[in-house]
């Protein structure tokens, strides 16, 4: 094992590694401090976990091969493995079944940043593409990151407007391990979506695509976003499973209409008829996700080290925000509206910290943005 990993990452990459219905192994992350304190419980704790035979032989001896890649891939720059617990990735909790752990290459806070899944068609209309950009890059200049799957048509053109954007985020939720590339077309892609975001997969490297693991990964993408959007979607489509899943975690939908000539339509007007939001501007998706972002702030505040409702409440002088780097950024807003620059300046804290703290405090009704300028709302 590489000096540089601890323990409980092998440790984490042998529980994935054990495979099998993901509950008996996240039962034994519950008990358990630690994942490296989990393998060391041994077979009894693993059979008192629900773990099934073959279960318990892989996590007393995994498949080298396997173990060897896995850590390989590990002691790269910018490679994670993150255990999606209730305070890791509280996000992903309502997913059934959720990942036991997110391979990630990228900036694993990237997966709490607030975002807005963009999905539709893989062979888009001409007005589709263009749609899929305008959207997804006004999405991203909101302060939103742009989630998808980096899949052909919609999901490249939604990821690539918002790397388009000064400062914008992206996160590729794939079907592959992460050291392979579907299709193999977006390697550079891909690469770009890593250096500005995060490319995360629930499946270890070197495992290849298979057509079930397409479906399975759409959980993820819906899981990790206040709402998804669809641009375009044939009356069966992929885009539709996202949706669906979206909706039955209580997320937000969101649809675009288009011709009723236009069978890549059809999909969209469905989800309108089943109560989507039918939207037709960019800043329509961002006010509908405004619910969406007050039932899902507490465990987003609580991570980004933001302030409760208990706290913002507070009666007398108390501060608005008791919380250290959100106190900071309040104390150094006014009426005056100050761009990104000085606000780095004058807070001392980074552009990504500001970007998802500024969304929140926008969402929470705290703050104004105009033109990419922020003040405190009269």
């Amino acid at each position: 094992m590489p000096d540089d990993l601890p323990d409980s990452t092998e440790a984490l990459l042998r529980l994935v590694l054990a495979g099998g219905a993901p509950g008996p192994r996240r039962a034994l992350l519950a008990r358990f401090d630690d994942p490296a304190q989990a393998l060391r419980a041994g077979p009894a704790a693993w059979r008192a976990a629900g773990c099934t035979p073959e279960q318990r032989a892989l996590l007393a001896l995994p498949d080298r091969e396997a173990l060897a890649r896995g850590l390989q891939w590990l002691a790269l720059p910018g490679r994670h493995l993150v255990s999606v617990g209730t305070d890791d990735v509280p996000l992903l909790q309502p997913v059934d079944p959720a990942p036991l752990a997110l391979f990630v290459h990228g900036d694993p806070a990237a997966l709490w940043h607030p975002g807005v899944a963009v999905v539709g068609s893989r062979t888009p209309s001409p007005t589709g593409a263009e749609l899929a950009t305008e959207f997804a890059g006004a999405l991203a200049r909101s302060g939103l990151c742009v989630v998808s799957g980096l899949a052909a048509g919609v999901d490249a053109r939604a990821h690539q407007a918002a790397l388009e954007v000064a400062d914008g985020r992206t996160v590729a939720v794939v079907a592959t391990g992460l050291d392979l590339t579907y299709p193999p077309g977006h390697v550079a892609l891909q690469a770009r979506i890593a250096a500005r975001g995060a490319v995360v997969s629930e499946y270890p490297p070197g495992t290849a695509a298979r057509p079930g693991q397409f479906p399975a990964r759409n959980r993820i993408v819906a899981g990790l976003t206040l709402g998804t959007l669809v641009i375009e979607a044939a009356a069966r489509s992929g885009a539709l499973i996202t949706a669906r899943l979206a909706a039955e975690i209580g997320r937000e939908v969101f649809a675009l209409p288009g011709s009723v000539r236009n069978p890549r339509s059809r999909g969209c007007h469905r989800l309108i008829r089943d109560g989507a939001q039918l939207v037709e501007t960019p800043a329509e998706v961002v006010a509908g996700l405004t619910g969406a972002a007050a039932n899902l702030g507490q465990a987003l505040r609580w991570r980004l080290d933001a302030p409760t409702e208990q706290a913002r409440s507070a009666p007398g002088g108390a501060p608005p925000f008791p919380l250290p780097h959100y106190q900071r950024l309040w104390n150094v807003l006014d009426e005056n509206p100050t761009g990104m620059d000085s606000l780095i300046q004058r807070s001392g804290l980074t552009a990504d910290q500001l970007s998802a703290m500024l969304l929140i405090m926008e969402l929470d009704g705290k703050v104004v943005a105009n033109h990419g300028r922020y003040c405190r709302k009269p």
